[in-house]
């Protein structure tokens, strides 16, 4: 997702910072250092509050599990490959 930066001059890796942060994905130094920043930046602050509700209804609307059948006949396919073309 691409964001426009925010009025406070942030760029697009301090964007893609936030998004990282959502993720999980970072330093508890950089996870600090980002909380901060939405605590003082008021348009990164909305585009994260965006962000959580774009991830919760994809969440949501993601709950659906795959049929056995399904599974079964993928399951097969990754033997029959595997089968195939053994690990060296």
């Amino acid at each position: 997702m691409t964001a426009k930066p925010c009025d406070n001059g942030c760029t697009d890796e301090r964007i893609q910072r936030i998004y990282e942060y959502l993720d999980g994905a970072l330093t508890t130094e950089d996870l600090e250092e980002i909380h901060a920043h939405l605590t003082d930046c008021a348009d990164c602050e909305r585009e994260y509050n965006l962000e959580c509700v774009i991830r919760s209804v994809v969440k949501r609307s993601c709950c659906e599990t795959a049929p056995d059948e399904l599974k079964r006949s993928i399951l097969a396919r990754i033997d029959a490959q595997c089968n195939e073309h053994p690990a060296a």
